[in-house]
């Protein structure tokens, strides 16, 4: 967690761990509420945390949240993700509920926003078969008829869909001009006539789908923020993004980290702790100096974030992201090795870490985006 924190925000992140360490810190416990690492979202676990008014830490006071910033949204993520906490809901719902925060109508804000303090899950869908990292490359439309828009299409590697109430839909509306002219929200039911959602499986469980839409009637009040500006719309949330996705990688290593350590001590080979070896002794030192980094780097962001709400910092935002995950997907790779065959073994643990880890340099943006994007930065 960060090195320096007030009392309030100190006090957060003792009891959300403490709660993790109730809930969930057991592997018994985890594969009860998770299917044996089936399934990545326990919506009662969730619905608890709700309870606690945890949900709406990003959420505006007048619809029920507690109106906080990014970096006490950060220190959250990081505790349930060290904690191991199975709500992988969570991100999507605030990447969305930002969205509606932002661009929806009043109507959408209380059905969503208020939902979700309540514990209810939000999906948005932006990639395609032949858009992923080119989201302006998409084809799924979204047809004007009378009273509405008739969506064709297909979209795919939707996190959550299946469990979420609305899904933020991302289509073209208009032709020509740009590729990135003509796109539009939507708040699209995820029981809608006409939208069928199948499950991708993944060697990370149950998270992410494919979403096929055929001649699915959405109402104008569906639309969320200006017609043909979604493009616009999602750049706005872009430092959101990829703070949420850092923070939770941050988390991830900083308990893959712990975890080794704890191993290193105690494994004993030829007559002594195999974490007194050098070879050893040093990739700890390396790493945890690593994560120092990770986390000034990301404390950093969230506070001027914070200082300066209206502006999109893309260049940090996405420093934050690539160095977080790549950090993380360093440190559970080193923790497998350190730990050897029990790395590999699911009692242990460290397996799942790292694949989780891994597609976290795909999902978001991948890495070689975010270097696109801090290179364009600095005029290249």
């Amino acid at each position: 967690m960060p090195r320096v924190l007030s009392d309030e925000r100190r006090d957060l992140a003792r009891t959300v761990a403490g709660f993790c360490r109730r809930e969930c810190g057991t592997k018994e416990q985890r594969d009860k509420l998770t299917a044996n690492g089936q399934e990545q979202h326990n919506q009662k676990l969730y619905e608890k945390m709700a309870a606690l008014g945890w949900l709406g830490i990003a959420i505006p006071p007048e619809h029920g949240g507690v109106g906080q910033g990014m970096a006490d949204l950060c220190l959250f993520l990081q505790e349930t993700s060290y904690g191991l906490a199975p709500i992988s809901g969570f991100g999507t719902t605030v990447i969305a509920a930002a969205a509606y925060e932002k661009f929806g109508t009043e109507e959408q804000k209380r059905t969503v926003l208020g939902g979700v303090v309540n514990g209810r899950v939000e999906a948005v869908s932006m990639s395609e078969p032949g858009a992923g990292s080119d989201v302006g490359a998409l084809t799924c439309r979204a047809e004007p008829v009378a009273g509405g828009y008739v969506v064709n299409g297909q979209k795919t590697w939707c996190s959550n869909a299946h469990f979420a109430d609305h899904i933020l839909l991302i289509a073209r509306t208009e032709q020509g001009g740009s590729k990135h002219h003509g796109l539009t929200q939507f708040m699209v039911a995820s029981d809608a006539d006409g939208l069928q959602i199948r499950g991708i499986d993944t060697m990370g469980g149950k998270d992410v789908n494919d979403l096929y839409f055929t001649d699915c009637f959405v109402p104008d009040s569906a639309v969320v923020g200006t017609p043909g500006q979604g493009w616009t719309q999602l750049m706005a949330g872009l430092n959101l993004e990829r703070m949420i996705l850092a923070a939770l990688m941050l988390g991830t290593a900083r308990r893959a980290f712990d975890d080794t350590l704890t191993y290193v001590r105690r494994r004993e080979q030829f007559g002594r702790p195999i974490g007194s070896f050098q070879a050893l002794k040093h990739r700890i030192a390396d790493t945890a100096t690593e994560l120092e980094c990770a986390q000034l780097l990301l404390d950093d962001v969230a506070a001027t974030i914070d200082a300066e709400p209206g502006r999109v910092f893309a260049r940090e935002a996405s420093m934050a992201k690539l160095k977080c995950t790549e950090l993380a997907k360093h440190v559970t790779l080193e923790g497998m090795q350190m730990m050897g065959g029990y790395g590999y073994a699911t009692e242990y643990g460290m397996e799942a870490l790292l694949r989780s880890t891994l597609i976290s340099t795909v999902y978001g943006g991948t890495s070689e985006i975010q270097r696109e994007i801090i290179g364009k930065t600095y005029g290249l």
